[in-house]
């Protein structure tokens, strides 16, 4: 019995049918190994790894790899868009009232979608994407001192 092997992100890549290219080898590192990062964070990421990327290619590249279901792209309310390497698993996000700070909770009840809807209006409910706000515990502190 052989154990099964992580896939390289370039096999990743090529599964997902996408072109594979330095510059999104990095990128996919760079949000797989951040935390709900902005645009500019990983074209900074992307820069340290590979050098020189325009931000349009980084918004092509994030746009490419999120339709390819390798990151995900999350916008809470008043937020520039985030992304993160946590894929398929319709987790949901606490975020920061105050300082704007986002973490991952996994699904609130059963199985996907997590809630069952009121009224589906004829809908077949495959996900439900769930934002749970308040204050981080070191803006809880703060704001009790």
């Amino acid at each position: 019995m052989t154990a099964s092997r992580t896939p390289t992100i370039a096999e990743e890549l090529r599964g997902a049918g996408l072109r594979v290219t330095a510059a999104r080898v990095a990128l996919l590192e760079t949000v797989r190994d951040g935390d709900h990062l902005g645009v500019e964070a990983i074209a900074s990421g992307v820069r340290d790894r590979v050098g020189h990327i325009s931000l349009q290619a980084v918004y092509e590249a994030l746009h490419a790899l999120n339709a390819a279901g390798l990151v995900r792209r999350i916008e809470p309310p008043g937020s520039p868009a985030l992304f993160e390497g946590r894929v398929g698993d319709n987790h949901h996000h606490l975020v920061c009232r105050s300082c704007g700070a986002v973490a991952d909770v996994d699904c609130a009840v059963g199985h996907a979608p997590c809630l069952t809807a009121s009224d589906e209006h004829g809908f077949s409910i495959d996900e439900a994407e769930v934002i749970y706000w308040g204050l981080c515990p070191g803006c809880s502190t703060t704001r009790s001192s």
